[in-house]
């Protein structure tokens, strides 16, 4: 199968407290999306990388490449007013059939072997979504009050998450709600049960400039 991978870069990252959006800030001397295309690049040189970037982007990122000598092939589409709208714009740009993954271009610490199981088990299953343990307590709000809930029943979910092109595209032939937090609650709301495959812990997603310190330390470590 033709594999695609689509990149969602469209916040402005408010969290970071930054002029800049948080996926172009520099994590150990290069653009943090830069080092998430690079890691699918790494996977599979033969597949098709979009990235989805606010229109008014464009430019600056184009000039970062030159700037970084970035020369990885991919297509640029236009960011919408929502991570939906975003994905939607890239899905209209495939034409063939095959697997697509979708994430996030702040996940610049995906594994190979995450990005392996999410593209094979979507190829064997139809879908997948890289996921982790949940190690911390949890508690429930309910009202003015909390309980304790069994932390074995829920699991931290990542990207990648990995689909058959069609049937991603079918699901995203709907209005936007506001419980469509990822592609795989769109996918899971088109009647599809989703497959789990595990992520790495080190897939962090960066928000804050406390992130950025994490993710450093992360990556001189695994490399």
């Amino acid at each position: 199968m033709k594999r695609f991978t689509i990149i969602t870069a469209g916040g402005i990252g408010k969290r970071m407290r930054s002029e800049i959006p948080k996926q172009f800030l520099l994590l150990r001397d290069l653009p943090i999306l830069m080092h998430s295309i690079k890691r699918f690049y790494a996977f599979d040189n033969q597949m098709k990388i979009i990235l989805s970037l606010p229109s008014d982007y464009f430019d600056y990122w184009n000039n970062l490449c030159h700037q970084y000598h970035f020369e990885i092939a991919h297509k640029l589409v236009s960011g919408g007013e929502t991570r939906f709208r975003s994905i939607k714009n890239a899905l209209d740009m495939i034409t063939e059939e095959g697997v697509v993954a979708v994430h996030d271009g702040v996940r610049p610490l995906v594994s190979p072997e995450t990005i392996k199981r999410t593209f094979e088990t979507a190829e064997k299953k139809g879908n997948s979504a890289a996921s982790c343990d949940i190690v911390y307590s949890l508690r429930k709000i309910s009202g003015k009050s909390n309980i304790a809930v069994d932390r074995n029943l829920f699991k931290e979910i990542q990207t990648p998450q990995t689909f058959h092109v069609k049937d991603l595209q079918e699901s995203y032939k709907v209005d936007f709600r506001d419980d469509f937090t990822d592609d795989a609650s769109v996918f899971e709301a088109a009647g599809h049960k989703i497959h789990l495959v595990k992520g790495n812990k080190e897939n962090i997603k960066i928000t804050s400039p406390e992130d950025i310190l994490i993710a450093e330390a992360l990556l001189n470590r695994i490399g």
